[in-house]
C-alpha cells in the first residue's frame, strides 16, 4: 500500500504543477482564467495514467524547471 501511496501522491503533485504552469501561462497570454473555474480543477484527472505498467524509481539527468508547455499554434511536427 506505501508504494501506491507514493504513487498517487506523485501523480498528483505532477498534475498540480502542470495545471498551474498552464493557467499562469493562459493568464500571462492575456487570457481570461475566472478563479472560480480555477477553484473547481482538479489533479485527479486520470486520462494520462497508466497503472498497468512498469514504473521505475530511477531518476534520468534532466534539466531543472518543468517541461515546456505545448504551444497551441505549433504543428504536431514541432
Amino acid at each position: 500500500m506505501g508504494a501506491l501511496g507514493l504513487v498517487l501522491n506523485a501523480l498528483v503533485l505532477f498534475t498540480t504543477r502542470y495545471m498551474d504552469a498552464a493557467v499562469t501561462r493562459l493568464r500571462a497570454d492575456g487570457f481570461y482564467v475566472r478563479d472560480e473555474d480555477v477553484a473547481r480543477l482538479s489533479p485527479f484527472v486520470r486520462h494520462h495514467i497508466n497503472v498497468l505498467g512498469r514504473y521505475s524509481f530511477q531518476l534520468p539527468e534532466l534539466p531543472g524547471g518543468l517541461r515546456p508547455l505545448r504551444d497551441k499554434h505549433a504543428t504536431d511536427g514541432e
